[in-house]
């Protein structure tokens, strides 16, 4: 015996469809269902338990998918299928959880991180996580979206997981092996929008609004005649991964293209219902927010007037950080690439905070204050899955730059006072790019998509026939990690020196210490012009250089260090391969080209 429920307001008749098949689904049952209060309707159904496939015609239609579905086993248009969460046989009872913030997160695509694409063969490569010093893998989107392969970002069916990565009970598994290796798992969920394909929301309800507009054009209904279940649909979602799928952290993308002038912001009612959550299951639950607004508030509590995220990625530290090492300055980077810009996001997270944006053309973010913020409430990378991806080939840094810069890359972002975030692969400095592609199973969609991203970069100067064809097996093939990168050679230098970092922040304080602002103990300071610098953490100095030259370095004591002159060398990573030598001689480092160090003040 199951319940079927669905939300249609405007209907003046629903029926079920159970025990059908196929695409588009035929041959179940026909069950009307019975109109609620709310515009709900709902029908009691025999032998329909778990395992069944079932579909909604709204008024005599089409049979369409449960917007609420937590199982799509043929994709966005068949038929759903139910799915009782409590049929897993879980082992993290002991499971105590893990707070996110200062956490070691780990982003990683399921479609690309092994050949086969699936949860359960992600799960196969966990150890190496484990070995890394990882706290948190964080999943990019599950929802189930057209196709076999595509980033997740055009998810439809919000509360499915994609099944070609293994569905509903995948997922199960995965997080149950996770917390068995002592990792917590984060979800990369997308709210403000859903893809151009297999989206039938709208047929349902008010899902969309024109009251707002978005980057993907009609916003998400979120105060609108209506809205109240919208909401309800998009909090309750949420919340079903933290409870029905023991994960402990989600990661909300783009929040600032969820439209919402109520009196309470969704993102905050989501807050609320999280924290009661986390009481009732005895673990923290961490939110992580992706905002383009460069605003603290996302990170204040809901009950203050915040936006009560735990946490938000710091795109400003990364564009710092790359632009000064790459030398790149087209785009958003048009206001990065100098030290000072750097030594601004170290130590505050923003450089745009109500200043002057050139790439928006507008004043932009409000400061951080280190008074009432602290590092832990922002995430910082050198990659992520965007600032690869919507590169014209997917190239990462790590096939252009040196070994030594990249080692120091990663040394200033997992010794800074951030929460650390690891984008797949870096870690070795993988050589394979991670491109932009898709799967539609329409191919005028598939055309339209394919020229777009050429025409995108064909107006940037790049030749069309240079940018990979989304829609190709081989764009996503290419994408996949080389797992034996790390066995040998420069990726296992590399790999060797992210496990030295993580170990030296686990086992630090001063590497751990997250107090913003510049200070004796958090600073940068350097010679842009001759290319080094050095970031101060308490009694540590991570020397760089970036130069094509061998340079010596004074690590200034400054207030606040006390003891005998002299410095001591704990880790270092020389040249390409980081088998150059790196010496200290009292408080002068020597270093290579391309080097970092990493030194203790006696």
């Amino acid at each position: 015996m199951h319940v079927f429920t669905v939300w249609a307001p405007d209907a003046t008749t629903v029926e079920v469809e159970v025990g059908l098949a196929g695409t588009p689904p035929t041959g179940g049952s026909l069950v009307p269902m019975a109109r609620d209060g709310g515009g709900w309707w709902s029908a009691e159904v025999a032998d329909s338990g778990h395992g069944t496939d079932y579909a909604f015609h709204l008024d005599g239609g089409d049979a369409r998918p449960d917007p609420r579905s937590a199982w799509q086993p043929e994709g966005p248009d068949g038929p759903s299928r139910v799915f009782d969460p409590s049929r897993f046989a879980w082992s993290d009872g002991s499971w105590a959880g893990v707070d996110g913030r200062g956490a070691l997160f780990y982003e990683l695509h399921v479609g690309t991180f092994t050949s086969e694409g699936t949860l359960d063969a992600a799960a196969g490569r966990l150890d190496h996580l484990v070995d890394l010093g990882v706290q948190v893998v964080e999943l990019q989107p599950v929802a189930a979206f057209p196709g076999r392969w595509g980033w997740g970002y055009d998810g439809v069916d919000l509360w499915a997981v994609h099944a070609p990565y293994g569905g509903p009970e995948a997922l199960q598994r995965f997080v149950d092996a996770c917390h068995a290796r002592g990792l917590g798992v984060c979800l990369d969920v997308v709210y403000n929008h859903l893809g151009p394909a297999g989206n039938y929301l709208p047929e349902f309800g008010p899902y969309f609004t024109d009251e707002h507009e978005t980057p993907w054009g009609t916003a998400v209904n979120l105060d609108a005649p209506g809205s109240r279940e919208v909401r309800a649909f998009v909090v309750e979602g949420a919340l079903r991964w933290l409870r029905d799928f023991h994960v402990d952290a989600l990661r909300l993308d783009a929040v600032h293209a969820l439209v919402d002038d109520s009196a309470v912001h969704v993102l905050a009612e989501l807050s609320l219902k999280a924290a009661d959550l986390s009481d009732e299951v005895g673990r923290p639950l961490t939110l992580v927010a992706e905002s383009d607004l460069n605003d603290p508030r996302m990170v204040e509590p809901a009950r203050d007037g915040g936006y009560g995220m735990q946490a938000q990625w710091a795109d400003d530290v990364h564009h710092a950080l790359h632009a000064l090492v790459t030398g790149e300055r087209q785009g958003y980077y048009v206001d990065f690439g100098s030290l000072e810009a750097l030594r601004t996001t170290m130590t505050g997270a923003f450089w745009h905070a109500g200043t002057y944006s050139t790439f928006r053309e507008e004043v932009w973010g409000r400061p951080v204050d280190p008074t009432r913020h602290r590092g832990r409430s922002f995430v910082a990378y050198t990659s992520n899955h965007d600032q690869v991806g919507n590169r014209a080939t997917g190239d990462r840094p790590s096939q252009t730059l040196p070994g030594g810069v990249l080692a120091a890359s990663a040394a200033l972002v997992l010794l800074g006072p951030f929460s650390p975030m690891l984008f797949m692969g870096e870690e070795w400095g993988a050589r394979t790019p991670w491109q932009f592609f898709t799967d539609f199973p329409d191919a005028e969609l598939g055309d339209a998509v394919r020229e777009g991203r050429r025409g995108e970069f064909a107006s940037h100067g790049w030749d069309a026939e240079d940018v990979p064809d989304p829609q190709a097996t081989s764009t996503r093939d290419a994408s996949v990690l080389d797992w034996d990168e790390p066995t040998s050679g420069r990726g296992a230098a590399l790999l060797a020196w992210h496990r030295t970092l993580v170990e030296l922040r686990g086992s630090e304080a001063d590497l751990r210490d997250d107090v913003l602002g510049r200070s004796p103990s958090l600073d940068v300071v350097g010679d842009e012009d001759a290319g080094w610098l050095v970031l101060v953490r308490g009694a540590f100095r991570v020397a760089v250089n970036l130069s094509d030259a061998a340079q010596e370095v004074v690590l200034e004591r400054g207030a606040g260090v006390e003891g005998e002159s002299g410095a001591e060398l704990v880790a270092a990573y020389g040249g390409e391969l980081g088998d150059q030598d790196v010496v200290v001689e009292g408080e002068v480092v020597r270093l290579p080209a391309h080097s970092v160090a990493v030194a203790r003040l006696r």
